[in-house]
């Protein structure tokens, strides 16, 4: 199996020796979904932390309306996980979802907890990880209260450079909270101020 993305990632934050690596890699299960398979659905527990090697997930909730609200996609280099649900062992609120067939590494529950016990750069992994998530979260939900919808889209593409090529345009409606045809009329203005 190739891990040079995966290691690369963690290599960004922490150090891990040869040993290090030989554990934390044979911890880890290669998973392969389809498009629009669901990786967690609402209500179900999130028994595994993810790492994207290839494609791209949406995290979303359904709002009381019955419309779809994505808080993230996850695309190649990222991790995803339901967190409350998988350190509480709690019904997540969330679903992940494949937007594109998807390649990922899955670290279960009992092997991340048996990862940090052995491995204390992990514990410093995660703690980045987890701040940094909080740190984007808040962005984003200050992003979503104070931006005009032609901001909102402005930072998508900032934060997703490539993807609005690989999604449909409705899931980036779904992302900054705008209806599909409102996206239209903001990436023709977008198209027309480039030019």
């Amino acid at each position: 199996m190739d891990f040079d993305l995966l290691i690369s990632n963690i290599s960004q934050h922490v150090r891990l020796n040869r040993a290090e690596w030989d554990l934390f890699t044979s911890l880890l299960e290669a998973r392969s979904i389809r498009k629009k398979e669901f990786l967690l659905r609402e209500g179900e527990v999130c028994r595994y932390d993810y790492f994207v090697r290839k494609g791209c997930l949406k995290v979303c909730y359904t709002d009381e309306k019955g419309a779809e609200c994505i808080i993230k996609f996850a695309i190649e280099n990222w991790w995803v996980i339901d967190l409350d649900s998988f350190l509480n062992y709690m019904p997540s609120f969330y679903y992940i979802q494949a937007v594109e067939d998807t390649e990922l590494f899955q670290l279960s529950k009992s092997n991340y907890d048996l990862l940090h016990e052995r491995i204390p750069a992990m514990q410093q992994f995660s703690n980045k990880r987890w701040q940094e998530g909080f740190i984007a979260l808040q962005k984003r939900i200050s992003q979503n209260l104070s931006l005009t919808a032609e901001e909102r889209y402005a930072h998508f593409k900032l934060k997703y450079p490539s993807l609005e090529q690989r999604i449909p345009q409705k899931l980036i409606a779904a992302y900054i909270g705008v209806t599909p045809e409102f996206l239209s009329v903001l990436r023709k203005k977008w198209a027309t101020s480039l030019s």
